[in-house]
């Protein structure tokens, strides 16, 4: 079994190149839910919806989130009421945008969770109905919200962060409200324990992969399974492939590099798969106590894809 910590678009692209050389239902993902958000009384998870679109074939693949063909007669008709909303009301937010077939995956979400069903339970109906194979483990049926603390002093939501602002704000801090008195989902505690391979995905690993870490428990189960575990950088010649991870990384005091990732990594993680553009990097890699594994990692064709993870899978062998 393969079990790989997602977040985002790396994950999304990950998991898809896994189908390429191992059968989908033995990978399970355990989704990030720190970016979790409501808006108009919806229930919406952005991480495992781009997980799901991107696994049925659905996913916009220009934007890299949303339905493919989409519309947005329902965001625009928003507009109407713009002129009435009180001042300091949150009504009719239209900075995040829902277009109108990805409003019903929020609407089937939000009624199953007021009808008592956990986050995991919905997750796997949404999953069965876009007819994915993975299974797809939410990180905890808690509610745990990532919080930016920006350099002027404020704190806003990661969407707020990521979307509203569109991550160009410097950033001085990132929490995770919640996680303290979160538990891991009892399915994707069972996977990592049972993993043969453990991946941590290309994915941020401040505000996607971090709020995994942040559940109680979790570094050291993932300590347990070390040897077993390699990450994929996601930083590539010193720049995120896409979203703010170089940034945030050098705002925090981390260093934009694979050397950087891997002191993040090093503590739950014995391999780091890096791409020929940091081969000279590999001896700081190892210096942070990890294994450099040298292979192309931008996933630009099904080849390519196909053998990131066959490198990937036989890294920890």
């Amino acid at each position: 079994m393969i079990t790989v910590l997602c977040g985002g678009v790396g994950a999304a692209r990950i998991l898809r190149a896994l189908e390429l050389v191992v059968d989908p239902r033995d990978v399970t993902g355990v989704i990030n839910t720190g970016d979790d958000t409501t808006l108009h009384g919806l229930a919406i998870s952005p991480d495992i919806d781009t997980i799901v679109y991107t696994l049925a074939g659905a996913i916009d693949p220009t934007r890299g989130w949303g339905l493919v063909d989409e519309t947005w007669t329902a965001m625009d008709a928003l507009a109407r009421y713009e002129a009435v909303r009180p001042s300091g009301s949150a009504a009719a937010p239209r900075w995040f945008n829902l277009g109108d077939r990805d409003l019903a995956t929020h609407f089937y979400r939000t009624a199953r969770l007021t009808e008592g069903a956990t986050l995991a339970q919905v997750t796997a109906e949404i999953a069965q109905a876009w007819s994915v194979r993975e299974r797809l483990v939410p990180m905890t049926n808690d509610r745990v919200s990532t919080l930016v603390h920006l350099g002027d002093g404020t704190t806003v939501s990661f969407q707020e962060y990521f979307v509203k602002l569109r991550h160009s704000v410097p950033v001085s801090g990132v929490t995770f409200d919640g996680a303290v008195a979160a538990t891991l989902e009892p399915s994707a505690s069972a996977a990592i324990e049972g993993a043969d391979v453990l991946v941590i995905a290309p994915s941020n690993p401040i505000v996607s992969i971090g709020p995994i870490r942040a559940l109680p428990g979790v570094d050291d189960l993932l300590a347990r399974r070390r040897e077993r575990t390699v990450a994929i950088s996601p930083i590539v010649a010193g720049a995120a492939l896409k979203g703010p991870a170089d940034r945030m990384l050098t705002e925090l005091g981390f260093e934009a590099s694979v050397a950087g990732v891997a002191r993040l990594y090093a503590p739950i993680a014995s391999v780091l798969v890096i791409d020929p553009a940091d081969a000279d990097l590999a001896g700081e890699v190892e210096a942070a106590g990890m294994r450099a594994v040298v292979t192309p990692s931008i996933m630009s064709s099904p080849e390519v894809s196909a053998e990131l993870v066959r490198r990937t899978l036989a890294a920890t062998r």
